[in-house]
């Protein structure tokens, strides 16, 4: 049985998205470590296994997803005119139905967005690096919808009582807009001042400065849910997630 989540927010109706938990798959792996429902490819699983965890995934889905070869950086790929089968980026938008959008997360931040006629779709793979570089401006600049018809969902990540940052972080948010101060919790660790960082509010103070008031979701944790998510943050060897949206 799988056990997904599925967006809580008001898209059209024809909008359809899910986000994959590690439940409801075939996947061993040493020690469970991929158990059960991983989907990523790159990682040290079988190969087979995971290509029978995306095999069951589809039979969910109007299409095979539409896979990015993730590298956390800022670059949004219009999937609809992609020139390679696994086009290299971090986040994905397209505006043809049943076109099935993807990325893979274990920690990262999900940011699903469509518009309010329920014609364009998008989903953002928003790790600390993708955030700081502009990777929520750059893809809603590419995907030219008014910025009052877009609604955003945020979704499972690393909650904000376990992701530890360094000062490096810390001064890259602050210095870009003073506001991010406010997703900081100072945690002192030995020598070097450390800090908890609030990736949902960093996201949604990138939305909202870039005119998008409809922001829903965030909060739920994969760190602190190990029978449920996985975390590279908790495990370092572990599988991925998938966050998907699509329109009929």
């Amino acid at each position: 049985m799988h056990d997904w989540i599925i967006p809580d927010w008001p898209a059209p109706s024809n909008v359809k998205a899910l986000f994959t938990t590690r439940t409801g798959g075939v996947s061993r792996g040493a020690k469970g470590v991929y158990s059960s429902l991983n989907l990523g490819t790159h990682v040290n699983d079988n190969l087979a296994d995971v290509t029978q965890n995306r095999t069951l995934l589809r039979h969910y889905l109007p299409a095979e997803p539409r896979w990015l070869k993730q590298v956390h950086g800022t670059i949004p790929i219009a999937i609809d005119h992609a020139t390679t089968e696994i086009p290299e980026g971090d986040a994905v938008f397209s505006r043809k139905q049943k076109t099935v959008c993807a990325v893979m997360v274990a920690d990262c931040l999900p940011v699903l967005l469509c518009n309010t006629a329920g014609t364009t779709v998008g989903i953002i793979h928003a790790g600390w690096r993708g955030l700081a570089g502009g990777i929520i401006e750059k893809s809603i600049h590419a995907m030219q919808i008014d910025h009052d018809q877009l609604i955003a969902w945020l979704g499972p990540a690393i909650g904000p009582d376990h992701f530890e940052v360094g000062p490096d972080v810390y001064e890259t948010f602050v210095h870009h807009d003073a506001q991010a101060e406010q997703a900081f919790a100072v945690k002192n660790d030995g020598h070097e001042r450390k800090w908890l960082a609030d990736i949902f509010l960093l996201a949604r103070q990138r939305l909202a400065n870039s005119g998008i008031t409809h922001i829903y979701g965030g909060g739920i944790c994969t760190f602190s849910d190990p029978e449920r998510f996985f975390s590279y943050r908790r495990d370092s060897e572990t599988g991925r997630m998938a966050a998907l949206i699509w329109f009929e």
